[in-house]
């Protein structure tokens, strides 16, 4: 059991030790991105090869270290030598690694790059490696283009340690920002106000001040109540799970924080039911807390007690919004209320409810631990911190990223991307999820800060950042957001239920050709009585797609209209394939041709389409390795 602070340090100590052996040690990046990729094989070939040679080298698991498209990912340390990942493991290449390092050895095949040390974010302390017998030619950590503008507070645990073991997370300082404010008997006032110097902005959407909604609850009479949004609804958005997955202490450290300074003694996490390995792993973190007395009641020896206990969301997306969210947690459907309410005062069982999302509680205790001035130093005066974003789409390098607030655009598709896929030419990004706006290549220099999203037309959402290309359809981008929220959408009232519907259905009048010059004043107009007469930010939000890209993307809408044609080359209506002569006669494009006979011709000789029985999927424009086949 942990009474204090002492106790902490004993595991710490233990921790470190597990984390730095005696012995060589791979760890096996396990969260869902490297699940998908075939990492349960390449740990399982790793274990069988452990216990067959009797090896002492330690065989462990990891969480998301953020290169996702590199997965499966595998940490390799070895004691007076270094440590160096690697990436697009197999169970074959994982046995050629393991022969390395059973010769002490580092394999240079498929080495990403090396760490030359850990940075311990809540303290500031760093464990420093060595990099003797390091390949050459392999980039060290802070010079990997991916992660050299990164700046991990958030994610300072994830594909650091084993997201089930609470010494690894003790050992990197966890629990002891609590273990302070409590044996210090620190004022609850004191610490919402280091909330509020620090500038914390709630990371779930809505960019509220964390301290001022902390202040707002604690004044409300009544039961308090704590709770945490790993509700991640948006499509292409994974930053909360990947967080739960990988360091579910540091969520529940930052709610123990919270209830403390609030005056509550429950909370809830209410994760989706889409993500059963974040539920899994806050299972397990939970049942250790508990078992070492860090949650129930006595927590080290003082007054505080508190419980916490997991909700599986249904997967409805306006379960994202919080009122939405409360209702779901008392059993009842999961719809919005009016905005006057404040869940603060009026929240779960209508008592007062302190409602931030998983990034927001996570950067609880690292400012805890280094000072609300040190987290107001980093980012931007109004907008502090870092932000966790999931960097998707058409881009060199996707995954997910966490940057100091500040970074423009450009730094984060080109420098932290790689740029384009394939070099085509950049035309959007979308950020804030599917209630999100599109930019245009203007605004790469903008600085990606609340105010600035926001006043470009866009927002900084959960996180989402959707990159896209030339050959990208704006006009369809709206219509598939559009699409997404007018399903989700609870149907409560009606300038969400019906506004969505009509501004649906004139995008897919428009994205087939039977678009008329006054839908683009239709749109504008519904866009207006949406935002501003939806009961709440899910309907206020929504139209924001529609908005941006008519905004800065009007042209495209005009030549769907008028020229009957589609820039982007995806909408099947508007658009049709041929065979220029720069034709080889490969045969690529007939065997990607899912329709037998629509492209015709022999090999070495100029093929051609038959327009009449094309579907027009486009899988021979993508497999032309001539440029012949046209799109227009």
């Amino acid at each position: 059991m942990i009474k204090s602070t002492k106790d902490l340090l004993k595991i710490k100590k233990k921790g470190l030790d597990n984390l730095y052996p005696d012995h060589p040690k791979i760890a096996v990046g396990m969260a869902t991105c490297g699940l998908a990729a075939g990492a349960r094989g390449v740990y399982d070939k790793l274990l069988q090869l452990a216990g067959k040679t009797k090896s002492k080298i330690e065989i462990g698991v990891t969480g998301c270290l953020g290169l996702c498209q590199a997965e499966p990912l595998v940490d390799v340390y070895i004691p007076q030598k270094g440590r160096v990942v690697y990436r697009s493991m197999t169970p074959k290449k994982a046995e050629t690694l393991f022969k390395g390092v059973s010769k002490g050895e580092f394999p240079k095949g498929n080495a990403l790059f090396y760490f030359t040390s850990d940075d311990f974010i809540q303290t500031g302390e760093k464990h420093k490696y060595p990099k003797k017998g390091i390949p050459t030619g392999i980039k060290s950590y802070e010079k990997y283009p991916f992660y050299s503008k990164q700046l991990k507070i958030a994610l300072r645990n994830c594909g650091f340690i084993d997201p089930d073991s609470i010494e690894h997370y003790i050992a990197r300082d966890g629990y002891f920002g609590i273990a302070k404010l409590l044996e210090e008997k620190r004022d609850p006032e004191s610490i919402i106000e280091d909330v509020k110097k620090s500038g914390l902005r709630g990371r779930g959407g809505g960019g509220f001040p964390t301290g001022r909604k902390w202040a707002s609850c604690r004044k409300a009479e009544g039961d308090h109540y704590i709770i945490c949004n790993a509700d991640e609804g948006d499509p292409g958005a994974y930053m909360d799970r990947s967080i739960c997955e990988g360091d579910p202490h540091s969520i529940i450290e930052g709610m123990m924080i919270g209830a403390y300074a609030i005056g509550s003694k429950k909370g809830f996490i209410y994760v989706r039911e889409e993500y059963p390995l974040a539920v899994k792993n806050l299972g397990i973190a939970l049942e250790k807390a508990y078992k070492e007395g860090l949650l129930g009641k006595k927590i080290f020896g003082s007054d505080f007690e508190f419980d916490i206990q997991i909700n599986r969301g249904a997967g409805a997306f306006v379960c994202g919004e919080s009122t939405a969210l409360m209702a779901s947690l008392e059993g009842k459907i999961g719809e919005p209320r009016a905005k006057y309410i404040h869940t603060v005062e009026h929240g779960y069982k209508n008592q007062p409810s302190n409602l931030n999302n998983v990034e927001t509680w996570n950067n609880v205790p690292t400012i805890m631990m280094r000072g609300a001035d040190w987290f107001s130093s980093i980012g931007t005066p109004k907008s502090t911190g870092t932000k966790v974003f999931s960097l998707v789409g058409k881009v060199e390098n996707s995954g997910l990223i966490e940057v100091p607030m500040g970074i423009t655009l450009k730094e984060i598709v080109y420098d932290i991307g790689g740029g384009i896929l394939s070099k085509k030419k950049f035309k959007s990004t979308q950020t804030g999820g599917p209630s999100g706006g599109c930019l245009p290549q203007d605004s790469l220099e903008l600085s990606v800060d609340f105010d600035t999203l926001t006043k470009a037309g866009s927002m900084m959402g959960s996180g989402g950042l959707i990159v896209m290309d030339e050959n990208t359809c704006m006009v369809d981008v709206a219509r598939y957001f559009t699409n997404f929220l007018a399903e989700e959408s609870c149907g409560r009232c009606i300038p969400c239920r019906e506004g969505l519907f009509h501004m649906l259905n004139i995008l897919n009048d428009i994205c087939t050709g039977k678009g008329k010059m006054q839908h683009i004043d239709q749109l504008e107009e519904l866009s207006k009585y949406i935002i501003d007469s939806s009961l709440c930010a899910l309907g206020g939000s929504a139209p924001n797609p529609v908005a941006s890209t008519l905004k800065y993307f009007r042209n495209e809408y005009i030549a769907h209209i008028k020229d009957k044609k589609c820039p982007g080359g995806v909408c099947k209506d508007l658009i049709e394939y041929s065979i220029s002569d720069k034709c080889t006669g490969c045969t690529l494009c007939v065997k990607s041709c899912p329709v037998e006979g629509c492209i015709t011709g022999v090999k070495d000789k100029l093929h051609s389409i038959n327009k009449d029985i094309c579907i027009k999927c486009g899988s021979c424009f993508e497999v032309c390795n001539f440029d012949a086949v046209v799109r227009k």
